[in-house]
């Protein structure tokens, strides 16, 4: 089997009303996916998406003529372009799509089968008032789902606080929450200063007296020594990060440091299918948690649910979803249907061949960028 060609569908999905990503200092107005497509001599297409794949016009050549089964030697080929130009993960996943689809198995039993579907958590993705907050939290309860997640910006910490716990108190303890300060990293253009390590201890001591699950990305991803003193502090709140790290040696790095309890390394973002396994299972030999990151569109969604199912990643898998700004609708536009969590809170590994993926083609045509 030979790789005849690697073709990329650019689509832009306008949003009205736009998405204000807690994240990002500008409300979003359009949701970009490239959605990869590696074509092969036996008929067999693989589907990725993820990274936006600027630039990889110019190394498609290292990938056309290879065999899509040679995933070591691609995985290594991809390592060698990012370096140069951007994340090109997406071509990976949609290799791993094709290995699936000749074996006729969902890639996550080739990564290890150790589940057929995880619990899942709500990941929020906008700030919103204590009322605001709770209203959406219960309409996540409704849905199924026994976990969330929610922002906290660093100018209305205050406010934060108060919406995590006016959900703890509606919801009860038995609901589990956690808290996300996206201080590890920064939106291109974005140059205002993590939270420090005095005033984040402070914050944690807080959340930590509301029973959050865990806190994610307290500090930039160079504080190793401040990740280790955050977890030394609080032994009743995890620690979570990683999940946009994009060098397998530093992540190691927290793992021989032990400065985490979960890793969220974002397969079609930040390192890959292959890699993150890898990681996975270190961390898991370590008593860590693997929890990938999955903020990209459905497609991402599925090819970080195959690893952290196949590994037995946990304790609960992230899904993107805060209403009305944030649904599998706006966020699967390209899909047939829309990736979801199942009654009982819990998503489910696709059982077809591959990653599962099924493209709505009259969307794509419509979404396409010419």
């Amino acid at each position: 089997m030979k790789i005849t060609d690697i073709t990329l569908d650019r689509l832009r999905l306008e949003l009205d009303p736009p998405f204000r990503a807690a994240w990002d200092p500008e409300p979003r107005r359009r949701f970009d996916a490239t959605i990869v497509r590696v074509h092969t001599d036996e008929g067999i297409t693989g589907i990725g998406s993820g990274d936006l794949m600027d630039g990889f016009d110019t190394y498609k050549h290292l990938f056309v003529g290879e065999d899509p089964l040679d995933i070591t030697r691609h995985v290594r080929a991809i390592e060698t372009a990012n370096f140069h130009g951007a994340h090109y993960w997406p071509l990976e996943a949609a290799l791993w799509d094709i290995i699936g689809k000749v074996h006729g198995r969902p890639v996550a039993e080739l990564f290890g089968n150790a589940a057929k579907k995880l619990p899942a958590y709500a990941s929020c993705g906008e700030l919103k008032s204590p009322e605001e907050r709770v209203a959406t939290a219960l309409k996540v309860r409704e849905a199924g789902f026994r976990a969330m997640k929610i922002r906290i910006d660093r100018n209305r910490v205050d406010e934060g606080i108060a919406a995590v716990r006016a959900v703890r108190e509606e919801l009860g303890a038995d609901f589990e929450i956690m808290v996300d300060l996206n201080q590890s990293w920064r939106m291109a253009g974005d140059t205002a200063g993590a939270t420090d390590l005095a005033r984040t201890r402070k914050i944690i001591a807080r959340l930590a007296e509301l029973d959050v699950f865990w806190v994610e990305e307290p500090l930039p991803y160079c504080d190793v020594a401040g990740f280790k003193r955050l977890r030394a502090e609080n032994p009743g709140v995890r620690i979570a990060a990683g999940e946009m790290h994009h060098s397998p040696t530093e992540l190691l790095r927290y793992l021989e440091e032990d400065a985490l309890d979960i890793y969220q390394m974002d397969v079609v973002l930040a390192i890959g299918m292959h890699r993150a396994r890898t990681l996975a299972e270190v961390a898991q030999l370590k008593h860590r948690h693997f929890t990938p990151h999955s903020w990209t569109n459905g497609i991402g969604v599925l090819a970080n649910l195959h690893v952290a199912a196949g590994v037995g990643g946990g304790p609960y898998f992230e899904f993107p979803y805060d209403p009305p700004g944030w649904t599998p609708e706006r966020r699967d536009f390209m899909l047939a249907d829309p990736v979801r969590v199942g009654g009982d809170g819990d998503l489910e590994v696709p059982a077809r061949p591959g990653l599962g993926i099924e493209l709505d083609e009259d969307a794509i045509d419509r979404w396409r960028i010419t």
